[in-house]
């Protein structure tokens, strides 16, 4: 069932390794070029400056936020503006003790270390970084047996990047050592469209501003999706032969793939009619859907929800999950009287 998430169009996750390659090329390496979470970068600034000034690294920072809103582009761009390298990995990538200390070995002072989905670092492995992040050592045991003895293995000052989109999964200790936590939020349309530009001047490709803009209006505020609505929308404009793109094509190649005016999908729309059809709307508790859409109950938290609860097609209760009358609207239907939804 996790396996159906890697062909949907508007997931925030990257799908391959051709896919990464190409959202590497469209990224920023400064902020000045940034586009979005302006109030995160304009902390960061301030962050970087003073630490430059002071000939100190960056204190540790977390970026957490739904999937494909830029976080890995970000901590890049730290390392960047820091004038450092950048070791990256992720969470489930350091199986062990000897893994982490592998990498951490291999920075310098000042040196940025990048761990995406930091929330699935073993506890082992997690409770060993937490004097590496406050006081910049480790404690190793070397040998086995009756010749085991510890060793005290100081690290150079450094700056830890974690990106989850599960913060809430974070441990309390391992959260108060980030002395940053930015929280990257949806991007606006304006925002997103500005990045369309940007990315179709990569693809060599013209598209015009409503064009880009309603690539941008249906891309569920993710930039991630954005790139991707576009380069599937330029292989609907070049078999056609349409250049610039405008509105109009935009449209086709878009309704050719199912995403509807409000950046939803086949699936999302499958969420909220199982939801009407069976249950008035709800409540529903999250395995009835997840066995019913087949999907996981993870993937539904992480990759659907957080958008159909961001429009307001979709609400939590203690009860279960329920749509909303906005969302019975964008269905074509009517909410039921509250009195008539099932309990």
């Amino acid at each position: 069932m996790a396996d159906a998430n890697k062909d949907r169009l508007v997931s925030g996750d990257i799908d391959d390794l051709n896919e990464a390659q190409i959202e590497k090329s469209l990224r920023p390496r400064m902020l000045a070029q940034y586009i979005g979470q302006d109030r995160v970068k304009h902390q960061l600034q301030v962050y970087i400056t003073a630490a430059k000034q002071r000939e100190e690294s960056l204190d540790h920072v977390l970026l957490y936020g739904p999937p494909g809103l830029g976080k890995t582009t970000l901590a890049l761009v730290i390392a960047n503006e820091l004038g450092v390298n950048i070791r990256t990995t992720s969470g489930p990538a350091i199986e062990k003790p000897g893994d982490l200390v592998a990498l951490l070995n291999e920075l310098r002072p000042g040196d940025v270390l990048f761990v995406d989905e930091i929330h699935r670092l073993p506890k082992i492995v997690e409770e060993m970084l937490y004097s590496a992040m406050e006081d910049f050592y480790i404690d190793i045991v070397v040998g086995q047996g009756p010749t085991a003895h510890p060793v005290h293995f100081p690290l150079p000052p450094f700056t830890l990047i974690g990106a989850t989109t599960r913060a809430g999964m974070l441990s309390a200790p391992l959260r108060d050592r980030f002395g940053i936590s930015e929280h990257m939020a949806y991007y606006s349309p304006d925002d997103l469209s500005e990045i369309v530009k940007r990315s179709a001047t990569v693809f060599d490709m013209a598209i015009d501003a409503e064009g880009a803009h309603e690539i941008a209006r249906r891309s569920r505020g993710t930039p991630r999706v954005a790139n991707r609505l576009l380069k599937r929308v330029r292989d609907f404009a070049e078999v056609a032969g349409k250049s610039p793109v405008d509105l109009q094509m935009v449209d086709h190649a878009l309704d050719q793939l199912q995403v509807d005016a409000q950046g939803l999908d086949q699936i999302d729309r499958k969420l909220l009619m199982f939801m009407i059809r069976d249950y008035q709307g709800g409540p529903v508790g999250l395995s009835t859907i997840a066995a019913n859409i087949g999907e996981e109950m993870a993937t539904i938290e992480e990759m659907y929800e957080p958008y159909l609860l961001q429009i307001g097609y979709l609400k939590r209760t203690p009860r279960g999950r329920m749509v909303t009358p906005a969302g019975f609207a964008h269905m074509g239907m009517t909410a039921p009287e509250p009195d008539n939804r099932a309990q």
